[in-house]
């Protein structure tokens, strides 16, 4: 934490948070991480254990949500010490909603493994992850450091996961098309990578609440608008 108490166990508390956000950081990567390779390896005994370790993140929000509220009432924070800890709850919250996106592709592990699929589906799938965690990674670098000064290179990172997304989004369109006994797997992978972007989006939500942690102030509003996928036109057969 940058600021330094007369009372040390308020900043234990602080730095404890601060610890248990960096701990549901890494759980989420890891999740994110194994569902991933459950998808594509077809790998359905580590899907089931990326679904159980739902619940450590789970664990972890309401852990964060309980300390954080008890400090409030008890010190009454100000300034950095206020936007602190209401950062800590906003982030925790994302790095829960990572869990369950993780959770989700794995729970479609089963489903799409039933037929075998495209390696570049795949590759896609894995492309799209690597983007997302990445940008997951990064993030929690720069919450650890606080050094805000590149923290643009969230959002142009978010473009990129979006404008990857689009891509797969209209590869797997072109699969379902040709052949409808794609259109249940397919379908699948469709959930799997708007999962994944959705990570995405979730990291770029903790890199806001981090520069306003840090400065006081929002980010800047210019933030792409997402995917275009609305966009796409689907040809007649």
């Amino acid at each position: 934490m940058q600021s330094v108490h007369i009372v040390s166990a308020y900043d234990e508390e602080l730095k404890y948070l601060s610890k248990r956000i960096a701990a549901m950081g890494g759980h989420a990567e890891r999740m994110v991480e194994q569902a991933v390779a459950a998808l594509v390896n077809g790998d359905p005994d580590l899907a089931r254990k990326v679904v159980e370790d739902d619940a450590i993140l789970d664990q972890g929000q309401r852990e964060v949500d309980d300390k954080a509220i008890l400090l409030i009432g008890k010190r009454q924070p100000m300034a950095t010490d206020l936007r602190e800890v209401i950062g800590v709850i906003r982030i925790s919250a994302d790095l829960e909603r990572v869990g369950d996106l993780a959770k989700n592709v794995a729970k479609r592990v089963a489903s799409v493994g039933e037929g075998a699929q495209p390696v570049s589906l795949y590759r896609g799938i894995e492309a799209l992850a690597d983007l997302a965690l990445t940008q997951l990674k990064e993030v929690l670098d720069v919450y650890a450091s606080r050094s805000v000064a590149t923290i643009g290179f969230v959002r142009d990172r978010d473009d990129q996961i979006d404008a990857m997304y689009t891509s797969l989004f209209r590869e797997l369109l072109t699969y379902m098309m040709e052949d409808p006994r794609n259109i249940t797997p397919c379908t699948h992978l469709l959930f799997c990578a708007k999962n994944i972007e959705r990570i995405g989006d979730h990291a770029t939500n903790i890199a806001e609440t981090i520069y306003f942690i840090v400065t006081g102030d929002q980010m800047p509003v210019e933030r792409p608008k997402g995917d275009k996928t609305d966009q796409i036109v689907i040809p007649a057969k």
